[in-house]
């Protein structure tokens, strides 16, 4: 659900099939997430019809949800008892996301770029997300320092008070969550996507 509030918080608009996608769950399930967010007082407006979906149109604050090494150490416990391959590798990406947050926490002062920075490469996906244009990017990453990469940036939004961009990377033909603070250069280029297509892909 908190994965399902953060898309929406993007202020676009997603159809309960591409939540479902998106999350990797059934669309009966989606609709138990409205459901549950409506009982916790966060109310998503639904449009109806063909091209309908939901949006969330109110600022929602996602709880800092902090792991520790005991995670990290219960999940190892649980994979040297499961013998079944697949939720044994489905339980190390677990644990790899985890001990990335981890590390993320651990960094969280060491600010990459500055403020005024933020505000830059803040405008310039704005910009590309309005005209549908391809951004080149430096992208500071944790575990693999940096590279270049190219990326169609479909939406900003804020999460635990940071700014994010939803974006589909183009050598790894993949959607990916770039955090802005980690985005070393930033410049649009003339070629443009059609975001449709990456909707009905994803």
């Amino acid at each position: 659900m908190l994965v399902m509030i953060n898309l929406l918080k993007s202020g676009r608009k997603y159809s309960v099939k591409e939540l479902a996608e998106r999350l990797e769950v059934s669309e009966r399930v989606v609709r138990e997430y409205k459901l549950f967010l409506e009982e916790a007082g966060i109310y998503l407006e639904t449009i109806r019809g063909p091209y309908g979906g939901y949006v969330l149109n109110r600022d929602v604050v996602i709880p800092n949800l902090k792991y520790s090494q005991r995670d990290i150490d219960l999940i190892d416990a649980c994979i040297s008892k499961i013998r079944e391959n697949q939720l044994t590798e489905e339980l190390k990406g677990l644990k790899d996301k985890i001990n990335y947050s981890i590390i993320d926490n651990q960094n969280k002062n060491e600010k990459i770029l500055t403020d005024d920075e933020i505000i830059k490469k803040y405008n310039i996906f704005s910009k590309a997300i309005k005209y549908n244009q391809k951004i080149k990017i430096k992208y500071q990453n944790l575990q693999h320092g940096i590279s270049t990469r190219t990326v169609y940036p479909l939406s900003l939004y804020l999460f635990q008070g940071e700014w994010w961009s939803s974006c589909y990377w183009e050598e790894q033909e993949d959607m990916r969550q770039f955090h802005l603070t980690r985005i070393l250069e930033a410049e649009i280029l003339e070629e443009y996507f059609n975001p449709n297509l990456i909707n009905v892909k994803f």
